[in-house]
């Protein structure tokens, strides 16, 4: 993680994300094994995290020319289904589910990653939680159309589209602005 205190809020999001990376203890959930300490602590500019070796991700395996089976769909729909379970059962909120942040082995074994946008869900509703989470393609309808309180429903809209994109081999609703989008979930 190169440039963790750029500013604060990278900051925050790095320590946000190395925390919950050091809590994680399940099969579908990315964790840290270890993080390797700066020789000079006066020039600590990265942070080295050790994670388990995963070859690929999502997004890089739905673009490629691989065939994708019925079965390994189901495979790969299913732990990241399992993966989010254990999520949301701990209150937690990934707020960017997407391809790129599905990492994938040899032995199509699959890791949810990326926790740098990821909350613990709130029981005090009075605090508002930001829209500008998921990337556009993945976004639920809610978020695009400025809602400030939301809930892991969220999480499983963009499970939805990933679902469609697996089978389909392209995103679903692919547009420039949050506006499109919008436009294109009405349409379809």
């Amino acid at each position: 993680m190169p440039n963790v205190f750029q500013n604060l809020i990278s900051s925050k999001r790095v320590f946000r994300e190395i925390k919950m990376l050091s809590f994680f203890k399940h099969d579908n959930v990315l964790s840290a094994l270890d993080i390797l300490q700066p020789p000079l602590i006066n020039f600590f500019q990265e942070i080295y995290v050790i994670t388990e070796l995963m070859e690929s991700d999502l997004h890089k395996i739905i673009v490629s020319s691989q065939p994708l089976t019925p079965d390994h769909i189901k495979v790969f729909l299913y732990q990241i289904l399992r993966g989010l379970k254990y999520l949301h059962s701990a209150r937690i909120l990934h707020r960017d589910i997407k391809p790129g942040n599905l990492l994938v082995n040899s032995n199509c074994l699959l890791k949810i990653c990326d926790f740098g946008l990821a909350r613990v869900e709130e029981n005090d509703r009075s605090r508002k939680m930001t829209q500008e989470v998921v990337t556009q393609y993945y976004r639920a309808p809610e978020l695009l159309m400025g809602a400030k309180y939301y809930h892991e429903a969220i999480d499983m809209w963009s499970i939805g589209c990933i679902f469609a994109e697996l089978l389909g081999r392209q995103i679903l609703f692919q547009a420039q602005t949050p506006i499109q989008q919008v436009n294109s979930l009405i349409s379809f």
